[in-house]
C-alpha cells in the first residue's frame, strides 16, 4: 500500500487518524478493518477517542454517496477536480454534522477547519465555507426526486452506487431494493462461530453471559452467535482458548453444504483467511485431510496461525495458483469447496470502501476468472463426490450465469437441491437449488452457493 503523501498523524487526534487512514485507503487496495486495526495496535488513540476514529471511518465510507451529492450541491466545481485531500475532509466535517449528535455543528466545523489548517492550509477557507453553508441551507437542500428519478433517490439516500442500484433493481421489486441498500449501509453484525471440537455452543454463549457480554443464538447456522457491540476479538473469553472464530452467519452455512465426512480428502481452493477451511475441519471431527491452497504462503500464514489456535491438525497448505493447468494435476479429492475470488458485493456492509472501488467492469473480469477457476477444480473431484462453488456477491454473472456456463460444458455434474439442510436454513435455498442470502432478508452477508456432485 502506498502511503505517498499521506500526512503524519496527530497524537491523540482521531478526526486526523481518520483522514490518514481514508487517505491510505484511496491510495491502496487493503481493506478498511485491516488499517483501523493497524492504527488501534499503535495505541495513541485512547479512551473514547478510539471509538470516534473508527466511526469516522466507516461513517464516512458507509455514507459516501450521501455525503457527495450534497457536496455537489455546496461547491461549485466538480468534487472529482477537488484535490484529493480536500475531498476527504470535506466528507469528514459533513459527516459529523448529518450523522454525529453527540458533536455540536460549531465543534464539528471548528475541528474541521483547524485539521485543514494543519494538512492544506490554503484550502480551510474553502472548508469553512462549505461546511458552514451546509449549516445554513440544509432545509433548502434535496435529495433527488422519488418519483421522477427512484434509482437516483435510492443511490442518494442509502449511499450507494447507481449501477449497483439498478442491478439489484434487476433482482428483486422495488420495495426490496431500497430495504437492501439500506442493510447495505448499515453496521453488521460481529458473528462468531462456536469451535464444537472444544466447546458447545450454548456453553460458549454462558461464558460471554457471566462476562457481561449480550449475545443470541443465530437463526440458521448451528454454531453461529451474535453479539452486541464492538470487542476487541482477543480480548473476548475463550479466544486464546480457540473457543470460537469470527465467521459471519452466511459464509458458515457454506462448509454444511458441502457436508464434509471423517475421514475424506478435501481440497479447499481458495482458503485464506481459512475461516471455511476450519469449518471444514471442525465438521470433520478434526479426522481425515484437508489440503488449502491459496496464492501465497503469506495468505495461508493466516490459515495455520487460527489452526493452531483452535486446535485443528488435519489442514495442510499449499500455495499453489488454481488458474494454471498443473495446479494439483493428477489429484483426486472427495469433496471440494470453490469459495472463489469475486466482486465481494456481499460484504460491502463489512467493506464498504468497495463500494466506491468497483465497476461493472470488475463484475464481469471476476466471472471471467470464476469460469476458469471452476473449470480446473472440478477435474480434481473424484466420482461420485461434490464441490461446492460459493461467492460473497450478489451479481447473477457472478453466481448463477457462472453455475449455468459450467453445466453447459460439463455434462457428468448436476446441482443436489439442498439434501443436507432442514428447518429455519431449507428457506435459503432457492427452486434450482442454491444457496442464496441477501442482508436485508437473513440479516446476513450476502451469499451464494451451490452443491455440484460428479457421476461416475
Amino acid at each position: 500500500m502506498s502511503q505517498k503523501n499521506v500526512s503524519p498523524s496527530h497524537r491523540a487526534d482521531p478526526r486526523h487518524a481518520a483522514l490518514n487512514t481514508l487517505r491510505a485507503l484511496a491510495a491502496g487496495t487493503e481493506h478498511a478493518d485491516t488499517l483501523i486495526d493497524r492504527e488501534l495496535a499503535r495505541e495513541e488513540l485512547a479512551g473514547p477517542d478510539r471509538g470516534l476514529y473508527r466511526h469516522l471511518v466507516f461513517g464516512v465510507l458507509r455514507r459516501q454517496g450521501t455525503l457527495d451529492h450534497y457536496l455537489a450541491l455546496l461547491v461549485t466545481q466538480p468534487l472529482q477536480k477537488l484535490e484529493e485531500p480536500l475531498r476527504h475532509l470535506l466528507r469528514l466535517g459533513l459527516f459529523q454534522l448529518l450523522y454525529l449528535d453527540r458533536v455540536p455543528p460549531h465543534a464539528a466545523v471548528h475541528a474541521t477547519v483547524e485539521l485543514a489548517k494543519r494538512v492544506l492550509p490554503r484550502a480551510s477557507g474553502l472548508v469553512n465555507g462549505v461546511l458552514r453553508s451546509f449549516l445554513r441551507s440544509r432545509e433548502q437542500l434535496c435529495l433527488p426526486d422519488r418519483a421522477c428519478d427512484p434509482g437516483g433517490w435510492l443511490a442518494a439516500t442509502h449511499s450507494v452506487p447507481r449501477w449497483l442500484i439498478e442491478q439489484w433493481r434487476g433482482q428483486m421489486p422495488e420495495e426490496e431494493v431500497e430495504r437492501l441498500a439500506a442493510a447495505t449501509s448499515a453496521e453488521p453484525p460481529l458473528t462468531l462461530r462456536a469451535n464444537t471440537l472444544r466447546i458447545g455452543r450454548d456453553d460458549l454463549m454462558a461464558r460471554f453471559g457471566d462476562a457481561g457480554i449480550s449475545c443470541e443464538p443465530c437463526r440458521y447456522a448451528p454454531e453461529g452467535i451474535r453479539l452486541e457491540g464492538h470487542f476487541f476479538i482477543p480480548s473476548l473469553p475463550g479466544f486464546a482458548e480457540g473457543l470460537f472464530a469470527v465467521q459471519d452467519e452466511a459464509s458458515q452455512l457454506v462448509a454444511h453444504l458441502l457436508a464434509p465426512q471423517p475421514g475424506q480428502r478435501v481440497l479447499d481452493a481458495c482458503a485464506a483467511p481459512g475461516g471455511k477451511t476450519l469449518h471444514l475441519a471442525q465438521l470433520m471431527g478434526d479426522s481425515g485431510s484437508i489440503l488449502a491452497t491459496d496464492l501465497t504462503d503469506r495468505k495461508l500464514a493466516r490459515v495455520l496461525e487460527s489452526a493452531q489456535r483452535l486446535g485443528i491438525s488435519c489442514v495442510r497448505t499449499l500455495a499453489a495458483d488454481v488458474s494454471r493447468p498443473e495446479y494439483l494435476h493428477g489429484e483426486l479429492f472427495d469433496r471440494i469447496l470453490l469459495d472463489a475470488p469475486c466482486s465481494g458485493l456481499g460484504v460491502i456492509r463489512r467493506n464498504p470502501e468497495a463500494k466506491w472501488r468497483l465497476t461493472p467492469a470488475d463484475i464481469e473480469r471476476c466471472a471471467r476468472r470464476q469460469r476458469l477457476l471452476l473449470s480446473r477444480v472440478a477435474n480434481l473431484l473424484a466420482p461420485g463426490g461434490s464441490l461446492v462453488y460459493a461467492t460473497c456477491s450478489t451479481a447473477p454473472e457472478e453466481d448463477e450465469q457462472v453455475v449455468a456456463d459450467f453445466l453447459s460444458h460439463h455434462r457428468q455434474f448436476v446441482i443436489e437441491k439442498g439434501l443436507f439442510f432442514s428447518g429455519a436454513a431449507s428457506s435459503l435455498l432457492t427452486t434450482d437449488g442454491a444457496l442464496r442470502l441477501w442482508p436485508h432478508r437473513h440479516g446476513t452477508d450476502g451469499f451464494f452457493a451451490v452443491l455440484l456432485t460428479r457421476h461416475p
